[in-house]
């Protein structure tokens, strides 16, 4: 399972990076491993604010559906379009290719509340 250092986690197995004012979010190793082969994405709007702990969409896999939820508050800024067409690119590339959405956060203090990578290990 791989958990990037530099990224903070929810103990929902969603993962954040910061780049300058947006964050880039999808979800971990560990979440498209346990989902499997992911083959649909219905994520917000661009556009769309949203809360901490809110749902932000839903990533549905060949045998269940799984809701995902904003790691810190903000706008959704961009989507991955790359995942229209290629949705298994979560499975392949979580913390890359397989990103999900870019966030224009509204409170840099709630990255406190999230997990740093050796937090999140133990969590799983």
């Amino acid at each position: 399972m791989l958990v990037p250092d530099d990224l903070f986690y929810t103990k929902d197995h969603e993962w954040a990076r910061i780049e300058g004012d947006v964050a880039v979010v999808g979800i971990t190793d560990y979440a498209q491993g346990e989902l499997g082969d992911i083959v649909y994405l219905d994520i917000p709007s661009v556009g769309e604010i949203l809360d901490a702990g809110e749902k932000f969409g839903d990533i549905e896999a060949v045998k269940t559906v799984a809701e995902a939820y904003m790691p810190v508050s903000g706008e959704v800024v961009e989507f991955n379009e790359a995942l229209e067409s290629a949705p298994e690119l979560v499975n392949a590339s979580p913390y890359d290719e397989g990103w999900i959405i870019k966030i224009k956060f509204s409170d840099t203090s709630e990255f406190d509340n999230l997990l740093k990578a050796e937090e999140y290990k133990k969590s799983v």
